[in-house]
């Protein structure tokens, strides 16, 4: 704070002895006493308060940041671990398309090797002969039309698919 000089100090005496005069003056010396001692505890109070409060400031502030990067540690393993989930669905997933892709492959060749083993070798029922007028036959028969008396002519034309599978039907030589 300030520096008083012994001179300032004796000169400060002698003008206080002047007004309080010599009775007052040691009781007056004494308060004075009193007061700045009380005014060094409550300064060196203040000052060791202040002095914790900063340095609980610089702890509070160091949990903080430890609690922050406790948070941060914890948030980077989690995004790590859904990143290897991810990484493993999908490597999952990709897997499970080629296996798709060569079951798909497979039947595939599956397909073509039976639609060409039909298309090589026709099928031997309808290779035979029926009797029924239902069955269905290579050769096309005429659409039905309605003439002008209107009766239908179907039935001519399945009697004459009858007889065309009458023909082709094996007969016995005759000897």
């Amino acid at each position: 704070m300030f520096d008083p000089s012994f001179l300032e100090l004796i000169m400060i005496c002698v003008v206080a002895l002047l007004v309080l005069g010599p009775d007052r003056l040691p009781g007056a010396i004494k308060t004075i006493g009193l007061w700045i001692g009380r005014l060094r505890r409550s300064f060196n109070n203040i000052k060791r308060e202040i002095e914790q409060e900063v340095g609980a400031d610089e702890i509070r502030r160091q949990l903080r940041n430890e609690d922050i990067m406790e948070k941060f540690n914890k948030t980077k393993s989690q995004v790590t671990e859904s990143i290897d989930s991810v990484k493993k669905e999908t490597e999952s997933i990709k897997d499970d398309l080629n296996l798709t892709k060569e079951f798909a492959g497979i039947a595939d060749d599956d397909e073509k090797s039976s639609s060409e083993d039909s298309a090589e070798t026709p099928d031997p029922i309808e290779k035979l002969a029926t009797n029924d007028p239902t069955a269905k036959t290579d050769t096309p028969t005429p659409a039905s039309t309605n003439d002008s008396t209107g009766s239908d002519t179907s039935d001519n034309s399945s009697d004459t698919s009858n007889t065309e599978e009458d023909s082709n039907a094996v007969k016995p030589e005759k000897t």
